[in-house]
């Protein structure tokens, strides 16, 4: 056993390296048992860009027009991760003429012949296994017109990935690269001829990790939305492979697969996408849909929590609110300090959003979109709820002093429901506790808001004194903030008492609070992988200070009263590289 996780991570890439050269010893596989039929799907607009030269991988952008995506030096990690995990391959069969096909079939070959025998940064189990799933699923894509010595070499390299993943499957770290191991191992055993026993001690393992990694909320401790749905794709690819090949999947997997389910109605926003939070997107377009409805699971949440979110919803109106403490340990690696924040999304158009994840756009992007800031929540004197801290292994930053006492409860009102939530990450700095009320209304026109600074007991009142008293003699500085979407024209109004919110759709928001607490419209960023850059947008912001025990501010957004129940809104948004 390695006790220095330093050294670990040396030995297990040293191992990674050494299985990678041995694969390409093993029996080649000669076809497929049965034709795959591709589930993975892509993204037409991202497929055409690359047809034309335009790569757009990891936030970064490269104009090279017939070029060989290997020759190209990778800007960073995560840029080799995004190409040697194949899922641009999606994008490219979503084009699918002979133009994309002759470019998906120059890539892969080319991958064979500058890594196949083992080199280079593409040999770990999780993007092994993502990139083994993408080429069975695309296989008749990738085959047609090629020669006979030209598919022996693809089935040679699938062979010799398959065995590898079946020995190092386990070095993948717990969560979504393991699960993108197992599956990768599943997938191609049961579809390549000869490799069937290798797929069996995998569906074993991929079972014990759905026990022990999905809790009984239907969610993953990294509380990450988009990773959960990850993973609930690959869940649902596995069990569908097992089911054709005539298996049973095991009874922890499909009970896995219908908790999750419910979960991710929880998290899904009126307009089809994921609640972003904890270092999660919102999904590309209609990929959570198309996973519920592949799932078959019909079964609603139950009541309370689903991986620690709340939901409002009513008419058109969806409300997520993040209502437990952040992750721990390694699974915070990626987590944000995000505790009572929520989003609101009207129809098909986002109003209130978190910024979002910066892991695109470098490390400082990274730490300001997890700071409590960077979210539509109430901060503290400018600090976030949980702090970040430092990795032994140098893989990232995870979260400590993160709120543990959060108290919620979830009711129905005469004319809505209502959330209440409180977290004490604050008591111990400044003897203040966070309660939050959000009250929407059941046609959805209507979220009334309040939140509340308090100092709960004689030791948080001693501790509240003791900076009015010395340092923040003018009381305690906070802000609420609302952060909007980039779509959302917002405008002072009312002489200053009021921002009137336009969404793209036409409808109107208004918001209002009750004065105890300045209100400005600030700069903001939403910060959104797939772009080039953060994009611009605003923030509302209530600002004051807490100069006694208890400070109450109560604020609200309506749809304006001459704003239809139900607006027809057809517009889509295109992926565009010049933002």
């Amino acid at each position: 056993m390695v006790s220095n996780p330093r050294q670990g991570d040396r030995r297990a890439r040293f191992m990674n390296r050494l299985f990678a050269r041995l694969s390409t010893r093993q029996t080649a596989a000669t076809g497929f048992v049965s034709q795959p039929e591709p589930r993975t799907i892509g993204s037409f607009a991202r497929g055409r860009q690359m047809v034309a030269g335009n790569l757009l991988f990891a936030g970064y952008l490269i104009e090279a027009e017939d070029c060989d995506l290997w020759e190209v030096a990778p800007p960073d990690t995560a840029y080799e991760d995004e190409i040697h995990g194949f899922a641009w391959l999606d994008d490219l069969a979503a084009v699918g003429d002979p133009r994309a096909r002759a470019l998906a079939q120059k890539w892969v070959w080319g991958w064979i012949d500058r890594y196949g025998a083992g080199h280079g940064h593409g040999w770990s189990p999780d993007l092994t296994g993502r990139r083994v799933i993408r080429w069975i699923n695309h296989a008749l894509f990738l085959l047609r017109g090629q020669d006979r010595d030209a598919s022996a070499v693809f089935y040679r390299s699938l062979a010799g990935q398959t065995w590898y993943l079946s020995k190092r499957w386990r070095s993948a770290h717990p969560g979504l690269p393991r699960f993108e191991a197992l599956t990768g191992l599943i997938y191609s055993g049961l579809a390549l001829e000869g490799k069937e026993a290798l797929a069996a001690p995998a569906i074993t393992a991929l079972a014990q990790e759905c026990a022990t990694q999905i809790d009984a909320q239907g969610g993953l401790p990294t509380r990450n939305p988009e990773e959960l749905l990850d993973v609930f794709m690959l869940l649902t690819w596995a069990a569908a492979a097992l089911t054709e090949a005539g298996r049973t999947p095991p009874q922890a997997h499909v009970d896995a697969i219908a908790r999750i389910a419910p979960t991710l109605r929880i998290l899904r926003h009126a307009d089809g996408g994921l609640a972003r939070f904890h270092g999660g997107g919102r999904g590309l377009e209609g990929r959570l849909d198309h996973a519920l409805a592949a799932s078959e699971v019909r079964e609603a949440a139950p009541g309370g929590l689903s991986m620690g979110y709340a939901r409002l919803s009513g008419g058109r109106t969806s409300v997520v609110i993040d209502a437990s403490a952040p992750p721990q340990g390694a699974a915070s690696l990626n987590a944000h300090a995000s505790t009572l924040a929520f989003e609101l999304t009207s129809g098909r158009r986002p109003l209130i959003v978190s910024c979002g994840s910066g892991a695109s756009f470098g490390a400082e992007w990274r730490r300001a979109g997890r700071a409590t800031p960077s979210h539509s929540v109430l901060c503290l004197d400018g600090f976030s709820s949980a702090r970040l801290g430092t990795m032994p292994t140098g893989r990232g930053e995870p979260l400590v002093e993160a709120p543990r006492n959060l108290p919620f409860e979830l009711d129905r009102l005469g004319d809505g429901a209502r959330f209440q939530g409180g977290h004490d990450g604050y008591v111990a700095s400044y003897g203040l506790t966070h309660a939050r009320t959000l009250d929407l209304t059941f046609d959805g026109r209507g979220l009334a808001g309040e939140d509340l600074l308090v100092a709960m007991d004689d030791a948080a009142k001693r501790v509240f004194d003791r900076q009015i008293d010395g340092p923040k003699l003018g009381g305690v500085p906070f802000d609420i903030r609302f952060h909007l979407h980039p779509e959302v024209d917002a405008t002072i109004d009312l002489g200053g008492a009021a921002v009137s919110m336009a969404l793209k759709s036409g409808e109107i928001w208004v918001f209002r609070h009750d004065g105890a607490a300045g209100m400005s419209l600030e700069p903001s960023v939403y910060l959104e992988s797939g772009r080039l850059k953060p994009r611009a947008t605003k923030q509302i912001v209530l600002s004051g200070h807490a100069i006694e025990y208890a400070t109450r501010i109560r604020w609200s957004l309506a749809k304006a009263q001459d704003t239809a129940i139900g607006i027809r809104d057809l517009a889509r948004d295109e992926l565009e590289f010049n933002d």
